[in-house]
């Protein structure tokens, strides 16, 4: 497994970990009431089980797997993909914090997060072919 992978991983279960966490204290204070304010933590909670988690998982599995057809190395331009990692992370957590008052944080979060996702796309897409057709 790719070294990037291999991070991606380990950052989407950090992620998890912390969402489910969040996630977990929201459900007690559902069930027993302790703390109003914890609803705060809602989006928090959500940007880092879906895109923290799933979608992160996703692009690094998708790294891993999926094959380079040219005849240059098997896992492609790696800069490109750590850059994407980079901002992808830098966004998933600007987000999450901006999610506890500042629209300017969250806003910040979402180009990263697009810009991450569109660097992985460009890296990816060259890859994905019919079968049969290499």
């Amino acid at each position: 497994m790719p070294r990037l992978s291999v991070w991606m991983i380990r950052a989407a279960l950090l992620d998890f970990g912390v969402g489910v966490t969040l996630g977990a204290l929201l459900l007690w204070n559902k069930g027993l009431p302790f703390a109003g304010a914890i609803w705060r933590l809602l989006p928090m909670h959500l940007e880092l089980v879906l895109f923290g988690w799933i979608l992160q998982l996703a692009l690094g599995v998708a790294f891993w797997i999926l094959p380079r057809f040219t005849g240059a190395a098997r896992f492609g331009s790696v800069r490109w993909a750590w850059i994407g990692f980079g901002l992808l992370q830098a966004g998933i957590v600007a987000v999450a914090l901006g999610s506890l008052g500042s629209d300017t944080l969250i806003a910040l979060g979402r180009l990263f997060e697009v810009g991450g996702s569109a660097a992985f796309a460009a890296l990816l897409y060259p890859r994905i072919k019919p079968f049969g057709s290499a």
